[in-house]
């Protein structure tokens, strides 16, 4: 079983920027040898993927964000972050992490988390 805590978020103007971060733990759970992924879910939306990076470290972004947000991560620490710039009112929703299945297009794997809620005024 692995636990994921989410941080971060938060009430923004259009064009800020906001920094989140995703704890992950498990007594079973290699954390440097799992891709991880960033989702988001609007209300009334389906939960998309945002961002993916490999336990290599190379990324995936979804066309709606490039040029704007960065995923990271720290092995040490177990956590991946999101880095979101120049962000939009479109980009409000809640932002989750999650153990990531690059072979099935990025989807997602495992327990949710309890997210962290960004929202972005114009």
């Amino acid at each position: 079983q692995v636990q994921l805590v989410e941080s971060g978020g938060g009430l923004v103007q259009a064009g800020g920027s906001l920094r989140l971060s995703c704890a992950a733990s498990g007594s079973t759970f290699s954390f440097r040898l799992s891709n991880m992924g960033w989702y988001r879910q609007a209300p009334g939306q389906q939960r998309e993927l945002v961002a993916g990076i490999t336990s290599g470290g190379s990324t995936n972004y979804a066309d709606s964000v490039k040029g704007r947000f960065t995923i990271s991560r720290t092995n040490a620490k177990n956590t991946v972050y999101l880095q979101m710039n120049s962000l939009k009112p479109e980009d409000t929703a809640v932002y989750y992490c999650n153990l990531a299945n690059v072979g099935i297009r990025w989807s997602p794997v495992g327990s949710w988390g309890q997210g962290t809620q960004v929202t972005v005024s114009s």
